[in-house]
C-alpha cells in the first residue's frame, strides 16, 4: 500500500524539512564509511561527517532561502568530494543528495531562467571537484561525469512540476474569468433588455395617459354647462383607455412570446403607416398636428418604422404636455439614405423640456439603436424642436461607428 506523505507535509513543512535532512545526512556519512563493492570497511570521518551535516542543515533554509541553500550545499558537497581520495572514499550520488534536493526546491520556488542557471553552475562545480582530486590518479572518468550529470535529474522533475502546476492555475484563472465575463455580459443583456422593455412601456402608457388625463380635465370642465360636449369627451376618454391597454397587451404579449412560442400571436408593431391615427388622438385633446412629407417614401427597416412612430409619440406628448400650445407640426423628408423626422411647435420659450424624466433620453437611445441621431432644443424666437435623423438603409452590426451619428449638442 503507497502512503501519499503530502499533507503530512503540507501541514508540518518544518518537521518534513528536518526529516528530509536527517536522511540525506545518514546518506551521506554512511557513504563514507564504504569501498566498493558496498561494504562498510571504516568510521566516518569527522571532517566528512561535519561537512555533510552543514550541507544538510542548509536544508532546513530552501523555503526562505532557495538560491543560498543551493550554493552552500553547493560548496559543501565539492569539498566532499575533493576530501574523497585522502578519506578513502568515493564521490558517489549520496553525497550529491543534499545539492539535488536544493536545485529542487529552487526549480519548484522560481523560474526555469534561475533554476537552469544554478543547476548547471552546481553541475560545472561538483565536476569541477571530482576531476581536479580524482581517486588513483585518472584525471576524468566516465562516472564522474555521469554523476554531475545526475544531479539534474532532480530539478529537471522539478521545474517540469512547477510548470504542470502553472499551467493548471493558468488554466482555472483564465477558466474563472470566462465565467465572470459570461456573468457580465449576461448582466449586460439583462440591463439591456429592462431598458427596452421599460422604455417601450414609457411611450405606450406616457402618450396614453397623457391624453386620458387632458380628456377627463376637459370633460370635467364641460360637465356643468355643456353635459353633451362632455360626454363625447368622455367617449373619446374611453377610445383612449381602450387603446392604451390594447397596446400594453401587445407590449406584454410580445415580451411573454418567447417563453409561449405558441401562444397567440400579437398585431404587429405600429410604423409611419399609423401616423394619421396618432395624429387623430392627439386632435381629440385640443392639439392640431399638421403632417407635411417632402422626398420619395422608402421601405424601412421594422426597427426603424417603430423608432420613428414612437419618437413621434413621445414627441408630440412632450408638447401636449409642456408646450402650452394647441398647435405643431410633424415633417418627414427622405433621401437615399436617411429619414429626417422633424417635431416642431411654436409654445413659449422654455428650457429642455422632460428635463427630469426619461421621454428625450428614450428618443435619443431608441434613434441610436438604430443608427441615427436625434436633436431637441428650444426653437428661435419661440417653441421646440425636435429632429431625428435614422437611416433608411441596414444599420451596421453594433461596435461599428453608425453612419451620421454625431454628437448630442
Amino acid at each position: 500500500m503507497t502512503v501519499d506523505i503530502r499533507p503530512w507535509a503540507r501541514r508540518h513543512p518544518r518537521a518534513f524539512d528536518a526529516a528530509t535532512a536527517g536522511a540525506l545526512c545518514a546518506l551521506a556519512v554512511l557513504s563514507t564509511t564504504m569501498a566498493q563493492p558496498p561494504h562498510i570497511v571504516r568510521r566516518p570521518p569527522p571532517a566528512a561527517v561535519g561537512v555533510a551535516v552543514l550541507a544538510c542543515a542548509a536544508l532546513l533554509l530552501r523555503r526562505s532561502r532557495p538560491r543560498l541553500t543551493v550554493i552552500i550545499t553547493t560548496a559543501c558537497t565539492a569539498v566532499l568530494g575533493a576530501m574523497g581520495p585522502s578519506s578513502g572514499y568515493e564521490f558517489g550520488s549520496n553525497l550529491t543528495g543534499p545539492v539535488m534536493a536544493a536545485l529542487a526546491s529552487l526549480a519548484w520556488r522560481t523560474d526555469s531562467r534561475t533554476a537552469a542557471c544554478y543547476t548547471a553552475t552546481a553541475a560545472l562545480a561538483l565536476l569541477a571537484a571530482s576531476a581536479l582530486w580524482p581517486p588513483g590518479g585518472s584525471q576524468l572518468r566516465p562516472d564522474q561525469v555521469g554523476l554531475a550529470a545526475f544531479t539534474l535529474v532532480a530539478p529537471a522533475v522539478a521545474d517540469s512540476l512547477r510548470s504542470r502546476r502553472d499551467y493548471v492555475t493558468a488554466v482555472e484563472a483564465r477558466a474563472e474569468m470566462a465565467e465572470h465575463t459570461r456573468e457580465e455580459e449576461a448582466r449586460r443583456r439583462v440591463g439591456a433588455e429592462r431598458l427596452r422593455i421599460a422604455r417601450e412601456l414609457h411611450d405606450v402608457v406616457a402618450h396614453h395617459i397623457t391624453l386620458a388625463h387632458a380628456q377627463a380635465a376637459t370633460a370635467d370642465y364641460l360637465l356643468a354647462g355643456r353635459p353633451d360636449k362632455a360626454q363625447q369627451v368622455m367617449h373619446n376618454l374611453t377610445t383612449t383607455l381602450d387603446a392604451a391597454l390594447g397596446e400594453l397587451r401587445a407590449t406584454v404579449g410580445l415580451l411573454r412570446e418567447r417563453d409561449e412560442p405558441h401562444g397567440p400571436s400579437t398585431e404587429p408593431a405600429p410604423g409611419l403607416t399609423r401616423l394619421p391615427h396618432l395624429i387623430a388622438s392627439f386632435d381629440q385633446v385640443g392639439l392640431a398636428v399638421t403632417l407635411t412629407r417632402d422626398g420619395a417614401a422608402r421601405p424601412l427597416s421594422p426597427g426603424v418604422d417603430l423608432t420613428a412612430y414612437r419618437i413621434t409619440q413621445e414627441a408630440l406628448t412632450n408638447v401636449s404636455k409642456h408646450a402650452l400650445t394647441t398647435t405643431a407640426t410633424v415633417h418627414l423628408h427622405y433621401t437615399d439614405s436617411l429619414l429626417t423626422l422633424t417635431v416642431t411647435d411654436d409654445g413659449p420659450p422654455a428650457r429642455i423640456r422632460d428635463a427630469t424624466g426619461y421621454g428625450l433620453i428614450g428618443m435619443r437611445e431608441r434613434a441610436h439603436a438604430v443608427g441615427g441621431h436625434l436633436r431637441a432644443h428650444p426653437r428661435d424666437p419661440t417653441g421646440f424642436e425636435v429632429t431625428a435623423e435614422l437611416p433608411t438603409l441596414a444599420y451596421s452590426p453594433p461596435g461599428r461607428p453608425a453612419a451620421h451619428d454625431k454628437d448630442t449638442p
